[in-house]
């Protein structure tokens, strides 16, 4: 099989910056890198690193520790694994997430931050360890346009800024 792309941990100071806000915190080093659960899965489970109570219509950014190398031609889309839509209503705050091949080289080490969102009426915690989002890579096209020449710094949003 020829691999389009490879997880790595950010260093431990940019996950320590981003991990700021949480008292419960897996030290990046054992931090899991996503992996598929069975031959036929198709997303990589992503592992949640800190401790963090949602409250209903509250969002939280949980820093997953992790960057994703991946070859131009593809993209990760993260979304919520589906028991958590189903159990909490937990959904991302931007619906689905949307990892591009040159984000790695963001200032911010291309550290990947998923924010959830309790869409439920009750509280939810998401502990150290539990799977709470999957990312899958798909091929994408280009349309016709012009030759685009900018390159990413920024982190987190900052194509639109």
């Amino acid at each position: 099989m020829n691999a389009i792309a490879r997880f790595a941990r950010v260093s431990p100071e940019q996950y320590r910056r981003d991990a700021a806000a949480f008292q419960q915190v897996m030290p990046v080093e054992e931090i899991p890198l996503p992996r598929r659960a069975t031959r036929g899965s198709a997303g990589y489970d992503f592992i949640c690193p800190v401790e963090a109570e949602i409250l209903p219509d509250q969002t939280v950014t949980i820093p997953t520790g992790l960057r994703a190398f991946i070859q131009p031609g593809w993209v990760l889309i993260c979304c919520p694994r589906s028991s958590m839509g189903r159990k909490w209503g937990m959904r991302l705050a931007n619906t689905i997430g949307v990892v591009d091949s040159d984000y790695v080289n963001a200032d911010n080490e291309g550290h990947m931050l998923l924010m959830v969102v309790n869409g439920g009426d009750k509280p939810f915690v998401l502990h150290p360890g539990d799977r709470f989002c999957q990312g899958l890579f798909l091929p994408f096209g280009l349309a016709e346009e012009e030759e685009v020449t900018a390159e990413r710094h920024g982190g987190y949003g900052s194509t639109g800024q």
